[in-house]
């Protein structure tokens, strides 16, 4: 009689473990957070000074600080080109980021903004100590070189070319004919633009760069006035082309203008690399 074989049945018992309640989840949330505020700091610490008072102005007033931070319909855009119709918000801005820097209070009566044919002219003048050069030199100072830092933080975003102006007043540069006021001029215009483009101004950004000399005088009735010496910087209505035979309209004494009441500070400063100086009355 055969054999039957035997079945042998083996059953596993699942046993459910306890439930770990999901704690982690909390931990890990905490964790992103903090690693989130974390990478928030890294970067305020390196924004400019526009995004830091536009932040600070969001916790302190959220609805009058929407237009600043971009959160409105329209928002912001630094990329926007200045025209004849938002030149005055350029002009503001401007402004206000020389308000927002308290160590170069001195510069406030040597910086005059006005709105002109060809564009925003911002004018830097010197006074008969020299502020913005060294005398007789196109060697930017210290204070000029950090007012062009400022400038070339705002001026950069911008899509308008830019123009720069030297003027000299009518006391001769020296007895020396090789070099004048002609020169002279020039070589400080030059000095400025190497210094914003040092500080993020496009090559393509600079349209021309222009010395005048004496010709064109700001006090035209005192060619010896100090005020005669300076650096303009126009910002281009875009689009414009401005024939190089033809002088932009330089600032009278009659044209209304801003002058500034507000003081500066510096950010990272450039060093230019201007002509070599030489010996000469002050201009």
């Amino acid at each position: 009689m055969p054999i039957k074989p035997t079945i042998i049945v083996i059953k596993k018992v699942s046993r459910h473990r306890h439930h770990h309640g999901g704690a982690w989840k909390v931990a890990y949330a905490d964790f992103v957070t903090a690693m989130m505020a974390l990478f928030i700091v890294l970067w305020l610490l390196n924004s400019n000074v526009k995004v830091k008072q536009a932040v600070a102005g969001y916790f302190r007033d959220p609805r009058s600080s929407q237009a600043q931070t971009g959160t409105t319909k329209t928002g912001d855009d630094d990329n926007i080109p200045i025209d004849k119709q938002n030149a005055q918000k350029l002009k503001e801005q401007i402004q206000k980021a020389i308000s927002a820097q308290k160590d170069l209070e001195k510069l406030a009566k040597q910086i005059e903004i006005t709105i002109t044919p060809e564009g925003l002219r911002i004018e830097l003048i010197e006074d008969k100590n020299g502020t913005f050069f060294q005398s007789g030199s196109a060697q930017l100072s210290e204070s000029g070189q950090k007012l062009l830092t400022m400038l070339a933080g705002q001026l950069k975003p911008l899509p308008n070319k830019l123009l720069l102006e030297g003027h000299t007043d009518a006391q001769p540069y020296s007895n020396d004919g090789g070099y004048t006021n002609w020169e002279l001029s020039a070589d400080r215009a030059n000095s400025a633009r190497r210094l914003l483009q040092q500080d993020g101004v496009g090559k393509s950004q600079i349209s021309q760069v222009r010395g005048y000399a004496d010709q064109l005088l700001r006090v035209k009735d005192s060619p010896m006035d100090p005020s005669n010496r300076r650096i303009s910087l126009i910002v281009q209505w875009l689009g414009q082309r401005i024939d190089a035979s033809v002088p932009a309209t330089p600032v009278s004494e009659k044209t209304s203008v801003t002058k500034m009441s507000a003081s500066l500070v510096p950010n990272s400063i450039g060093t230019a690399q201007p002509a070599p100086a030489r010996p000469s009355p002050a201009h």
